[in-house]
């Protein structure tokens, strides 16, 4: 059995999507893909052109790289243009500073050095650097990566620094948001275990486009969804509304999957019920390791019921539970179905008149 085996998890990246749902795939997972947002194509960015050309003109002391892909975004959209020597002869001739090791690797692989690096991978820790040193009366590029980095301009410009802001890829919303409607959809319904998120950008557009579902949105990740970002950057934003998150200690792709991968198993509900270890998973149950997939009504009837182990749940409560709500003959039919799927009736008793039960043993350990 793969480690995700019985849950869902949602991808809201574009770039990299497909790699994020291979990866969650193999590990057991049902993916479910809602890309909060585009990237507009570099070399049809009249904005990355003109401020290209203020880069070359400006000719600065200190480029500040964000981010790798970012960067030789903007390298090869100056090839395109034919300004590819031109913008590279202005590089050399200033420092450069990497918001961390991804955009070292791009600088490197363009013939260029970095004057160094955040060990953070953050701009605060870019900023604090420069104030202390002094920036009054220097000439700064700052290359943006999906949105203007308004802040950190802005302390740069108070302590007497031009600034050129360079922005090597926008972000807008998707041309289609119904995938990601969707997907708000599921979450406030319960269907979905965890959402991925690989940049702030991308949790402010996914809550727009939630509207006024985001409350609910939010409530369900303080209740039962894992929220898992790449980093702190782009947790921050669900971090400002009081939303627990998840994230891997190295802000890297691989490590956030591993991280949902370590982290949701730790979230299922285990219980000992009439001789057998049951774990309920998001769409399924483990019985005694074995994997059963169950249809939403029999999952949102078991997890009731597991909700109050041992305990006689009455017709009126499971069928407040149930996805369309009903009657008690629906109730009956999601019971028996359920213990269909769980290949026995042992686990679930009938007490006539007043509900059902699990027939709890102990809680597995």
């Amino acid at each position: 059995m793969a480690l995700l085996t019985g849950f869902t998890v949602a991808v809201t990246a574009e770039r990299r999507r497909d790699e994020m749902a291979a990866l969650l795939t193999r590990r057991g997972a049902r993916v479910v893909t809602a890309s909060a947002i585009s990237i507009v194509p570099l070399a049809d960015d009249d904005a990355l052109h003109a401020s290209t050309m203020a880069c070359i003109g400006l000719t600065p002391d200190l480029v500040v790289a964000t981010t790798g892909f970012g960067f030789r975004g903007w390298l090869e959209a100056a090839e395109g243009w034919g300004l590819g020597e031109r913008l590279r002869s202005v590089l050399r001739g200033a420092r450069i500073i990497a918001r961390g090791p991804k955009p070292c690797g791009a600088i490197r692989a363009a013939g260029l050095t970095e004057d160094w690096a955040a060990e953070t991978e953050s701009t605060d820790e870019i900023l604090s650097r420069l104030l202390a040193d002094g920036v009054a009366g220097q000439r700064i590029v700052v290359q943006e990566h999906g949105e203007p980095q308004t802040e950190f301009v802005a302390a740069l410009r108070a302590a007497g620094a031009a600034v050129v802001e360079v922005p090597v890829y926008r972000w807008v919303l998707p041309a289609d948001v119904a995938p990601v409607r969707r997907l708000v959809d599921q979450i406030v319904a319960g269907q979905i275990d965890a959402v991925t998120f690989t940049s702030a950008p991308a949790v402010k557009a996914f809550l727009q486009v939630a509207g006024e579902s985001s409350g609910a949105v939010l409530a369900r990740f303080g209740n039962g969804v894992l929220a898992a970002c790449v980093g702190p950057v782009t947790a921050a934003p669900l971090i400002s509304y009081g939303v627990p998150v998840v994230m891997p200690a190295r802000f890297r792709l691989g490590a956030l999957i591993k991280t949902v991968t370590d982290e949701l198993p730790l979230r299922s509900r285990k219980l000992r019920v009439a001789g057998s270890a049951l774990e309920l998973r998001g769409h399924a149950v483990l019985l005694d390791g074995v994997p059963h997939t169950l249809a939403p009504a029999a999952m949102a009837i078991l997890t009731s019921l597991a909700a109050r182990p041992g305990a006689v749940v009455s017709k009126e409560q499971l069928i407040a539970s149930l996805p369309r709500g009903n009657d008690g003959h629906a109730v009956d039919v999601a019971v028996a179905r359920l213990r269909t799927a769980l290949g026995s009736g042992r686990h679930i008793e009938t007490v006539i008149k007043r509900g059902y039960r699990l027939r709890l043993d102990e809680p597995v350990a």
